[in-house]
């Protein structure tokens, strides 16, 4: 399957924090020819390509999206709800799906202009000014629809210009999508390291399946794939990150040195372009977990740049998730035991 084309799948895919289960079909016939495909007890899903005994490499991307769930009925067809990860501003006029006892569609309504009064036009969007409407009468919503129920964003795939393309859920099933690429590349590599790539489960609640997966494989080097924020007109100005110009590999205390420059010399050797950016602290992925697990596990962090993170239209650039899979297949070829105890000592 081509990247772009299984990008879209996993993006029109529903999969909140807690619920990674409702996209592990589309995982495991993708991967379930690159090596053996299983799900633990929080939803990672794991894809194990064995190789010659000599290591564990784990490449992670997590597989969960940002959401949200009912906490009331309003009347009317009308329900109230809570974000995690989602700014409420993004949520004005948006589609989303109720996952109930069955699917059902609504829309994210909020006063018109025109009714509110001047203090209601002075304040800023929260999310109790927020409903979401069904058009369903509230007892036929009542027996459909219970308090704690998921919610996700409703948004379809489209390509834009130039390789870029947007949807819902592009955080971080761009990862996934890198992780795809790699596999296809190392298809046929007789590699020393026994390889693991991880679509790991809640993330976006604070990383908790990167520690389960962690301890469970215990990886001699881990790897998280995940997406950070481009530095154009509507991005972080503090950044040189751009669509388009391929991953961007992280520095910092999270990350090991010597993987870290390891990579870099790869990416050099082979011509494939990409950026670097500084995290001297938390970098707010499923990598500040894996290090820290166990007795510390050496970790790289790859990121790919986007554009309006946690929203409905998150925009990445398909060069930029090809680039990534290669660049990791390259890594793997390269790696045999000798350089693995080289690089792990300091």
């Amino acid at each position: 399957m081509e990247c772009k084309e299984f990008l879209k799948t996993l993006c029109e895919t529903h999969s909140p924090s807690g619920r990674e289960e409702w996209i592990y079909h589309v995982i495991k016939n993708s991967f379930q020819n690159f090596g053996e495909v299983s799900i633990d007890n929080l939803n990672n899903i794991y894809v194990h390509k064995k190789g010659n005994n000599k290591g564990k490499l784990m490449i992670m991307a997590h597989a969960d999206e940002v959401f949200l769930m009912v906490t009331d009925f309003s009347g009317k067809g009308f329900l109230k709800f809570k974000s995690n990860g989602i700014d409420p501003k993004a949520l004005v006029s948006q589609e989303v799906i109720i996952h109930g006892k069955k699917t059902i569609e609504g829309i994210i309504g909020i006063k018109p202009p025109r009714l509110m009064d001047e203090e209601e036009k002075k304040k800023s969007v929260d999310i109790d000014s927020l409903l979401i409407d069904t058009g369903y009468d509230t007892e036929e919503l009542r027996n459909i629809v219970n308090i704690g129920d998921y919610i996700t964003l409703k948004r379809g795939f489209y390509e834009l210009l130039n390789n870029n393309v947007i949807c819902k859920a592009i955080d971080d099933r761009a990862g996934i999508a890198a992780m795809y690429e790699c596999a296809k590349e190392i298809t046929n590599i007789k590699h020393d390291m026994d390889i693991y790539f991880v679509c790991s489960s809640q993330e976006e609640v604070g990383h908790r399946g990167a520690k389960v997966a962690s301890y469970k494989i215990n990886p001699d080097i881990g790897i998280a794939i995940d997406v950070t924020f481009d530095s154009g007109n509507l991005g972080d100005k503090d950044r040189e990150n751009t669509l388009g110009k391929g991953p961007v590999i992280c520095i910092g205390p999270n990350i090991h040195v010597k993987i870290r420059e390891m990579i870099m010399e790869i990416a050099d050797e082979y011509n494939i372009p990409y950026g670097v950016e500084v995290e001297p602290g938390n970098t707010g992925t499923d990598a500040w977990d894996v290090q820290i697990t166990r007795e510390g596990i050496p970790t790289l962090l790859i990121s790919i740049p986007i554009k309006y993170m946690h929203t409905s239209v998150e925009m990445v650039n398909i060069q930029d998730i090809k680039h990534t899979g290669r660049l990791l297949a390259k890594f793997i070829e390269k790696l045999n035991d000798a350089e693995l105890g080289d690089i792990l000592c300091f």
